[in-house]
């Protein structure tokens, strides 16, 4: 076995491995296979989440005769909606995945699309989450403009890619991500995978384009003009994936229009090019085509991010979709700055902080490497959990970056010694960054922004720290931060086991915010960090608790979407003005 077959061999075994640890104990009886498969869905959720291919995503299983999906995410403000399916074989072994299996799925998801489009979610019961995800879908329907279909596996397909559709102005894109493609992102060094644009064969265009002098200088740099049209379908395709990966551009993208930007696209078209500033992007490399009248022109990039520009971008865009603009006559003004890989993390960051430095820019916006962080991850790799008769001491691994965990683990020399890694630092120990916020907001009581998703909910969370710049956690907030995750972590095992239905996540978090709330600090965490577990009588406190919440959260007032319900403070609110009444 070659050794790109052997880290191949490991990657799927960790992967499986992490499958079964995370579904260990919250299974209902007689349902593995579906229940491993929608934590296989949600694995890969966080995979894309991560490496900025999708915003968000919720998990809800829905199969019937003929369609099926595994889960969602619906963009409001772009107009885009994400749909999930899975094929989940279990093997040890790569399995191949044939073209008609792949076929067969996207025809389940569409089929679902189509009936749901037609009022599908009457068929369903109303306390399912797929309800709620049908229902919610119906009503947005004629909002979209973009719908992104995402096949998982853990097996190796044969058919690679799928051209995308066009449909009753709606574009249909079709996204393949086996074992072999999952890998290689998470493997590669790079947090994402690039966005390649070959204008020619996509736009039928070229991008003329003016070379900076040849200097001894780290990095090229290109002055284009691109047609607003091209911009946008570029935008309507990759959303937030466009923007350099910060807080600050995904916020950017996320905000109102700007009234200006808006007025001159509808009304001086033409001088779009005179009154905007333009984008300031960066990319990997460029393709170079030399035009027949002489200079030279852009046929291609590979690893476009716009770094200054979001709102620009966003606002052609949503003038489109929203009020119907013909932008056939607006150019956009490009500085394209061209990096080597090697030093994209380092260049790319600093080129974003200053094209930005017009408005304030806090410095934990560019969170990637801030120093809480980095110091949790420090506190992660040093600090013991308690050790009694029976409880061997582990660590609780923070992931400050995705795949540092399988990195650490294939570091040790030996399988013996990888052994004893996994044993110090159980997979089911491991957190991640936006797990992290999870915890902490729930704890904060402010389940309505957990519910938000992971990535909004960080976010969020990223600009309450930036609040708090002298703060540096010690060993005391680790291990009330450890509490809290195994709070939440048993919360939700005993909360799957009551089998309430849908909205599991919802439910989770509103429960132990309004425990938080109601015992205002009463729960002792540093109790909860000795035992590293939680006492009989908590348990049986979340069991009742949450299902008081779950009649709450699963009745909004005015017949609304109850995963949009959950996202508003006033269902906050309701929560805490109830008087619960023991069984």
């Amino acid at each position: 076995m070659s050794s790109d077959e052997l880290e191949l061999s490991r990657f799927i075994e960790n992967l499986h491995q992490q499958v079964i640890i995370n579904s260990e104990g919250s299974n209902a009886e007689g349902d593995e296979g579906s229940f491993r498969e929608e934590e296989f869905t949600s694995l890969m959720i966080e995979y894309l989440i991560e490496s900025g291919e999708i915003e968000d995503g919720q998990i809800c299983y829905h199969s019937a005769r003929g369609i099926k999906v595994n889960g969602y995410n619906l963009q409001e403000e772009e107009g885009r909606l994400d749909l999930f399916i899975s094929i989940y074989t279990q093997n040890p072994y790569p399995t191949t995945i044939r073209k008609d299996a792949v076929e067969t799925a996207f025809k389940q998801l569409i089929s679902f699309l189509g009936k749901v489009y037609k009022g599908y979610h009457k068929t369903i019961e109303e306390a399912s989450s797929a309800f709620d995800m049908a229902q919610l879908i119906h009503s947005q329907q004629n909002q979209l403009s973009h719908v992104r279909m995402f096949l998982f596996t853990d097996g190796m397909t044969t058919l690679k890619s799928k051209p995308p559709e066009e449909q009753g102005g709606i574009n249909y894109s079709f996204n393949i991500w086996d074992l072999g493609r999952t890998y290689r992102c998470i493997t590669s060094g790079q947090k994402r995978e690039a966005i390649k644009i070959d204008f020619q064969a996509e736009h039928n265009s070229l991008i003329p384009c003016l070379a900076m002098p040849a200097s001894k200088a780290d990095y090229k740099a290109y002055v284009a003009i691109i047609p607003g049209e091209i911009l946008r379908k570029i935008y309507a395709e990759y959303g937030s994936r466009l923007l350099e990966r910060n807080v600050r551009s995904f916020l950017q993208a996320k905000g109102n229009v700007n009234k200006s930007i808006r007025k001159t696209i509808l009304n001086e078209p033409d001088r779009f090019l005179a009154y905007n500033n333009g984008i300031s992007a960066t990319a990997e490399s460029v393709q170079l085509v030399d035009l027949p009248n002489g200079g030279q022109a852009i046929g291609g990039i590979v690893d476009l991010q716009i770094v200054n520009g979001g709102q620009t971008t966003a606002s052609l865009y949503q003038a489109v979709k929203k009020d119907k603009a013909d932008i056939s006559g607006i150019y956009v003004q490009t500085k394209l700055t061209v990096v080597n890989r090697e030093r994209m993390d380092e260049i790319v960051p600093l080129i974003s902080r200053y094209a930005n430095n017009q408005n304030k820019v806090n410095e934990a916006d560019f969170s990637a490497n801030d120093p809480f962080h980095i110091r949790i991850e420090e506190l992660s790799r040093t600090i013991w959990t308690p050790a009694d008769d029976v409880q061997q001491q582990t660590r609780w691994f923070y992931e400050r970056a995705r795949g540092q965990y399988a990195e650490a683990k294939n570091r040790e020399s030996t399988a013996s010694k990888q052994k004893n890694f996994t044993i110090n630092h159980p997979i089911s120990q491991k957190f991640t960054k936006t797990d992290l916020a999870k915890f902490e907001q729930t704890w904060d009581q402010l389940p309505y922004i957990v519910s938000l998703g992971a990535q909004k909910s960080f976010v969020k969370f990223t600009l309450k720290l930036s609040n708090q710049k002298s703060f540096e956690p010690d060993d005391n907030y680790f291990k009330h931060l450890i509490a809290k995750a195994i709070l939440f972590k048993k919360a939700e095992k005993i909360i799957h086991n009551e089998q309430l239905g849908g909205y599991r996540a919802n439910i989770v978090t509103y429960t132990l915010s309004f425990l938080s709330y109601k015992n205002q600090g009463g729960i002792d965490l540093d109790k909860i960090w000795k035992q590293q577990g939680i006492t009989s009588l908590l348990q049986e406190e979340i069991k009742m608790t949450s299902r008081n919440i779950h009649q709450i959260i699963t009745n909004p007032p005015d017949g609304k979407n109850v995963t949009e319900w959950c996202k508003k403070e006033s269902c906050w609110q309701k929560v805490i003005e109830q008087r619960f009444i023991k069984e």
